[in-house]
This record gives C-alpha cells, sequence and structure tokens, in this order.
C-alpha cells in the first residue's frame, strides 16, 4: 500500500512541477515573435520588425526623420534580402518605404526572396532619403 501512495504521490509532483513550469496556453515564446531591428543615426532611426514568408520578407516599422530642411535631413528605410550562402538575392531582393522628412511615418512593405526556400538572412538600413545607406542592422536570420 505504502509503494502506491508514493508512486501516486510522485506522479502528482511531477504533474505540478510540469504545468507550473509551462507558459500559459497561448503565450509567445521569444522564439516565436518576430525579429526587431533598431537602426539608429544621430537623432533619426528606424525600428520595427520582420516576418518571413516563403518567397518574400515583411517589414513593419516606423521611421524618424527630425527636419524637412532639403533631402539631407530625410530618411527612408530599406531592407535586403540573402540566401543560405550569404549572397545578396540579385536586384530583386530589396525594397524601401516611402520617405520621411521632418516626421515620423509608419511603414510596411515587402522584400522579394524569389530562390528555393526564401530568404535566410535579412539586414535593414535607413538611409540618408537619396539613396545611400548611412546604417544598418545587424543579419537577422530565419528562425
Amino acid at each position: 500500500m505504502k509503494t502506491h501512495f508514493a508512486a501516486a504521490l510522485g506522479s502528482v509532483v511531477l504533474t505540478a512541477g510540469t504545468l507550473l513550469g509551462a507558459p500559459a496556453a497561448g503565450a509567445q515564446t521569444d522564439a516565436s515573435l518576430p525579429p526587431t531591428f533598431n537602426v539608429p543615426v544621430g537623432t533619426t532611426w528606424t525600428k520595427g520588425t520582420v516576418t518571413w514568408f516563403n518567397r518574400s520578407v515583411e517589414v513593419v516599422g516606423t521611421h524618424k526623420s527630425v527636419s524637412a530642411a532639403g533631402d539631407a535631413y530625410c530618411r527612408r528605410t530599406w531592407a535586403y534580402t540573402y540566401d543560405s550562402h550569404d549572397n545578396k538575392i540579385g536586384s530583386a531582393g530589396s525594397a524601401s518605404s516611402d520617405t520621411a522628412c521632418g516626421n515620423t511615418k509608419s511603414y510596411r512593405f515587402t522584400v522579394p526572396a524569389d530562390v528555393y526556400g526564401g530568404a535566410t538572412f535579412v539586414r535593414v538600413c535607413l538611409d540618408d532619403g537619396n539613396y545611400k545607406d548611412l546604417l544598418c542592422s545587424p543579419r537577422l536570420q530565419r528562425s
């Protein structure tokens, strides 16, 4: 009788420990959240998330330009897709947002990755509004 009671008690303790250590139903783990980026250049920046699809990557975020005094102060966000060998996916493997000049703007755009398996890496860059990258994020890797 004592053996059965001990086995039953051990089973209850193991089950409770497993349930208490598990994440809540519906809770997202870090691995399931989309990768984020934050690219600051002085008082301007771009930040957001990337989401991978079969043959494209969606980039969603916000960027800021502090002055509307000419193109030198405008900002645009670019994203570039790369294959598993760290090669940029052709000229079609990049896309950009609208330009922000003296304001903060939200954006959502899709970058093609039309190769077998899609993109493996993405880099997101803040440019000067004239197609010159000022600073890029580290590579964001597909999980």
